[in-house]
């Protein structure tokens, strides 16, 4: 198994499945994820934007991680989101995911008001002090109130527990700045809304995303190629899969992995409420993807 600390390859963000009622199904999300380590993939990410960790509590984020890290068992790394507005909340989050035995944290933070770099730069310092685990920062402006700043990742690089950053900032000039800006002191991961192949080839480590739960063995190929650095053969997979990015740009990303997933056999539920689940007609879409790239 790869360790956290030295985190490579395609990393799934992870749904979390429901039940009708809006409980967590565990045993749907271990079957996922026996399948997903089967595929092949790297590591797991429970509680990413995918996981709806914005409509959990703090019960239910248990049950995920949890159950995670009961199928991963030791085969690939766990890295288990942590999401709050409060340092305190973060910081309770952290220590609690180490316990169920997490390998890592993908450090998220929440916010309502603005606020300023330097509460950024102590929200996360207090996640990589409250435990030993690895780090990696969020980032995802399009989402996100507070946003980190280059100057804040820079400084934040020299906490020897934040190893990596995962941007979803579709900037992928701003992942070379990142690169260039922290001199090898952390590791840069894509997201969805990047061309992976790009990333990889300017130093990247891998990507965590949503879309990889419907695409492993594809994700895992494409990955597998940019290692090897044979760059025609992934910029030639890389463009038959960036159709399953664009689909998934146009719909409510929970909604449509579920979505993919329940034409997999992998019924994950519908996204929490009051996020919609896609129509049938949005379903179809969906479905000519992913038997256009062998998915289905």
């Amino acid at each position: 198994m790869t360790s956290a600390a030295d985190l490579r390859g395609v990393v799934p963000y992870l749904p979390t499945p429901l039940t009708a009622e809006g409980e967590v199904d565990a045993a749907a999300l271990r079957r996922l994820c026996i399948h997903l380590i089967d595929s092949g993939v790297h590591g797991l990410t429970p509680l990413g934007s995918t996981g709806e960790f914005a409509y959990l509590d703090f019960a239910a984020k248990e049950q995920v991680v949890a159950a995670t890290v009961e199928a991963a068992a030791g085969r690939v790394p766990v890295i288990a989101g942590v999401a709050a507005t409060t340092i305190r909340d973060a910081t309770r989050q952290a220590r609690r995911w180490a316990e169920l035995g997490a390998d890592g944290i993908l450090a998220v933070m929440e916010a309502y008001f603005p606020v300023p770099d330097s509460g950024i730069a102590d929200y996360f310092t207090a996640i990589a002090d409250a435990t030993d685990l690895p780090v990696t920062l969020y980032t995802n402006p399009n989402f996100q109130r507070s946003d980190l700043s280059l100057d804040t990742i820079d400084r934040l690089s020299h906490h020897p527990n934040i190893r990596f950053v995962k941007d979803a900032s579709t900037n992928t000039g701003r992942l070379l700045s990142i690169l260039n800006r922290t001199e090898g002191r952390i590791g840069v991961f894509a997201a969805s809304s990047h061309v992976t192949t790009a990333v990889m080839l300017i130093g990247g480590r891998g990507w965590l995303a949503g879309p990889s739960c419907l695409i492993p063995r594809q994700s895992v190929r494409l990955f597998e190629l940019c290692e090897a650095g044979q760059w025609d053969a992934a910029m030639e997979l890389q463009r038959e899969l960036w159709a399953v990015n664009q689909v998934f740009a146009r719909f409510n990303l929970a909604g449509a992995v579920k979505a993919g997933l329940r034409l997999q056999g992998f019924d994950c539920g519908d996204p929490a409420p009051p996020q919609p689940a896609l129509k049938p007609d949005e379903v179809a879409v969906v479905r000519k993807v992913l038997e256009r790239v062998g998915a289905l």
